[in-house]
């Protein structure tokens, strides 16, 4: 019996080593077909059938929603096309639970993934990595049994990306501390190795076609600003509405901490582009890349009269249209000018009085693209004011504004009334008042500065000390004019 045991022991350990722990399909037969011939035709299909932008740079992550296949399997594939046969070192899924409450982040630290198409190893150097790095990062295999937020992304990783070893995590609760530490970890993997990055989730859920275009349009223009910690105020908030939350925070976070440039959107429906519904839930994908573009600096821009007249006509047109019926108008533009990058605002006054006023600090769009997204916004989404009605659409007056860079400052002095606009941050917060305003009101320098604190929601004064000042100067036009 002496033999027997230490032999027994040996055994339990090969034994287990020659058999990691294999994680067997959840939403296989639901959420996509259970048959591996049926399922590989309906992934290769949603993937031919994207028609992808251009993208310059080198795709680092990719956002991509997790239904059931025929919602948002379309809107999916845009993001694997993107990245189909890339080389990869290894593919971090992080989704959001579902079904299980916990504090923290589960790491699946080894074994395989099974589908229908056969087996996903995990990348345990990495995941044991991730695991170590903090205690919030553990193992909880409760939340991994029966979540289908990373389940559903796998057909398509190995459709498009082959048998790439794999990291899947499920986020638990989405507070800023947990979504930190998993950003800090994940920047921690692709700072050494190249992983792509998952984040895997749904926009708005169960909201009216026409409630839920307005509020996801919100968050996917938060999500193009690519700026996390904006996003994730909001997310927070409520006025960012997606179910992968934390997931798409920690990824951009840790991402742009690493050099990506920029988010790129590729695709978006609901779920009734499907099905007829009264009640609709969102699809989203998107890349995240490191731009190989060259930044364009539009100091001593124009625009001529003609180009800020298309302008004006491309953010009322867009404006009406997505009021009366919750469409974004195509826009073809091949106006060079108008396809520059820059800053831009759009500000809606009805009989005289401000009725909405969103923008973009910085170039993230070509600016009449800027202009479509900036007017739907401003008519949409600024929390100041409810929506804007069809009735309300023939008495609105629009007005642009086309911004320089943004300059930082040391002295207040350099802010010249009527020249500068201010953008003040502090303390997490940031306020931005445009040019003209300081003009409408007739503020003196240090009253213009007070009101670009209160826009902040910061107390008059906070500029006198350690806040950071930047001026813009604006190209401003309007309706009439």
């Amino acid at each position: 019996m002496r033999h027997f045991i230490p032999f027994f022991i040996l055994f339990v350990i090969f034994f287990s080593e020659m058999n990691p722990q294999e994680r067997q399909p959840a939403v296989s037969g639901t959420f996509y077909p259970s048959d591996p011939s049926e399922l590989r035709k309906m992934v290769e299909k949603f993937i031919e059938s994207a028609e992808l932008p251009e993208i310059k740079g080198d795709i680092r992550g990719i956002i991509s929603p997790h239904a059931g296949y025929i919602y948002s399997g379309p809107v999916a594939g845009y993001a694997y096309k993107a990245v189909k046969g890339k080389n990869f070192d290894a593919v971090i899924v992080i989704g959001p639970s579902h079904r299980v409450d916990f504090d923290g982040s589960s790491v699946y630290p080894k074994g395989f993934f099974i589908t229908p198409l056969g087996k996903l190893k995990i990348h345990e150097e990495i995941a044991k990595e991730i695991i170590s790095s903090e205690k919030s990062l553990s193992f909880n295999e409760e939340a991994h049994r029966l979540e289908h937020s990373v389940e559903v992304q796998l057909p398509f990783i190995q459709v498009s990306l082959g048998n790439v070893p794999i990291v899947p995590i499920v986020m638990g609760r989405p507070t800023e501390k947990n979504i930190k530490i998993l950003s800090d970890a994940l920047f921690k993997v692709i700072s050494t190795k190249n992983v792509l990055l998952v984040a895997s989730t749904d926009l708005s859920h169960y909201y009216p076609r026409d409630v839920a275009r307005r509020v996801d349009l919100l968050t996917r223009s938060l999500i193009e600003k690519f700026d996390p910690e904006l996003l994730m105020r909001e997310f927070h908030k409520g006025r960012a509405e997606l179910c992968g939350g934390g997931p798409v925070v920690a990824v951009l976070m840790a991402l742009k901490k690493a050099g990506a440039k920029k988010v790129i959107s590729l695709s978006y429906k609901d779920s009734s582009d499907a099905v007829p519904m009264a009640n609709v839930v969102g699809y989203y994908s998107a890349v995240i890349v490191n731009s190989k573009e060259k930044e364009q600096k539009p100091e001593g821009f124009k625009l001529d009269k003609s180009q800020k007249e298309k302008l004006l006509k491309i953010a009322r047109e867009s404006i009406e249209s997505f009021v009366r019926e919750g469409k974004i108008i195509p826009i073809v533009e091949d106006d060079p000018v108008l396809k520059t990058k820059t800053g831009v605002f759009v500000t809606i006054k009805e009989h005289g009085m401000l009725r909405g006023c969103i923008g973009f600090t910085e170039p993230l769009f070509p600016l009449y693209e800027g202009v479509q997204k900036a007017g739907i916004l401003a008519a949409t989404q600024d929390p100041r004011f409810r929506p804007l009605s069809k009735d309300e659409l023939p008495h609105i007056h629009l007005e642009i504004s086309v911004l320089t860079p943004l300059r930082k400052i040391e002295n207040v002095k350099e802010i010249v009334v009527g020249k500068h606009g201010i953008m003040i941050s502090k303390e997490g917060k940031r306020g931005l008042l445009l040019p003209q305003v300081a003009v409408e009101y007739g503020w003196d320098r240090e009253q213009f500065l007070d009101q670009t604190c209160l826009k902040a929601n910061l107390p008059r004064g906070c500029w006198k000390k350690d806040a950071e000042i930047q001026i813009f100067e604006a190209i401003i036009f309007e309706e009439g004019k």
